[in-house]
């Protein structure tokens, strides 16, 4: 890497957890500007990809994009084709532009692999678009749920539900989940051409129930050790809104919920969680579920072992 790594709100995280000084040095070593051969080969070989985007009033949205193995191509290790486009009512159909900052995430469920990737749409036609890669590295297997996907063509016509608030098929999917997208950006990320001020959009994992949605729509999480990188605490720290993504593996339905995050670093809800190190609040602003719109199914789940030594909200 050439230029900052991390950005403020990313380097106040490491330095509170204590890994700001390796992270100086092992950051720019770990996170490049290109893809190393393996990542090129890793997402050619996915049927589905996560984005994260910026609309133009600033909220980050989670998106995911589906296509038979091989409709994400690497020509050359600082570039990134999707020949596929935005699923029916997904806001990635209107926050997808040339220039426009982006944030990709490819990740094998069934195998636990994941790798990242922030850059720039440099183009984006009937085709698809194509990613100039700014910031790209891997992420460990921990807290993904081992289910084997499979692209199924022709799912039908997907009906969307524009809500102010949680509604009851909602918090169904929510009460359900082990698994979910969130989107951050810096407030800067439309704006900058620093790699550092970028879009992020990251996984996360735990046992069935681990998100609480209580009664003002507003979702309670708890954030359990990582790489240390805070890519999302940090965006979070300079820009509250995110965008979160949560997926019916059986149906194919899909609930994107714009939110403002805080996070709790204290307190006796954080200390009865076992395993977590925090917790995030996510105050949901609106919400958008479409019905069997991912042209995806899924074998059934193995939880990841590490989630054995966490708890649960009951």
């Amino acid at each position: 890497m050439t230029g900052p790594t991390f950005h403020e709100g990313e380097l106040a995280w490491q330095e509170r957890a204590g890994s700001r000084a390796r992270l100086a040095e092992a950051g720019p070593r770990v996170i490049r500007d290109h893809m190393p051969e393996q990542h090129r080969e890793f997402f050619a070989q996915l049927p589905f990809l996560l984005a994260g985007t910026v609309d133009a009033q600033g909220q980050p949205w989670a998106s995911v994009l589906a296509g038979p193995p091989g409709f994400v191509a690497s020509p050359d290790p600082r570039q990134l084709l999707v020949h596929a486009q935005a699923l029916p009512h997904d806001p990635l159909a209107e926050t997808l532009r040339a220039g426009a900052p982006i944030g990709l995430l490819g990740i094998e469920p069934h195998t636990r692999r994941r790798n990242r990737l922030n850059g720039r749409v440099t183009r984006r036609d009937e085709g698809g678009f194509a990613v100039r890669v700014d910031q790209s590295f891997g992420n460990c297997p921990k807290y993904i749920q081992a289910r084997k996907p499979e692209f199924v063509a022709g799912t039908g016509a997907p009906t969307a539900h524009r809500l102010d608030a949680l509604d009851e098929a909602a918090r169904s999917l929510l009460a359900r989940a082990d698994t979910f997208f969130i989107a951050t950006a810096h407030p800067l990320a439309a704006r900058s051409d620093s790699p550092a001020f970028g879009v992020d959009v990251s996984h996360r994992g735990g046992k069935p129930g681990f998100v609480r949605a209580d009664a003002d729509s507003r979702l309670t999480v708890p954030d359990f050790i990582g790489n240390f990188f805070f890519n999302t605490l940090g965006n979070l720290a300079v820009n509250p809104r995110c965008g979160l993504l949560f997926m019916d593996f059986a149906s194919g339905d899909l609930l994107y919920l714009a939110a403002r995050g805080e996070v709790v670093t204290d307190g006796p809800e954080l200390a009865s969680f076992q395993g977590a190190q925090r917790l995030l609040r996510l105050q949901v602003l609106s919400a958008l579920r479409v019905t069997a719109v991912l042209p995806l199914r899924w074998s059934a789940a193995e939880l990841s072992p590490v989630l054995a030594a966490t708890g649960s909200w009951s």
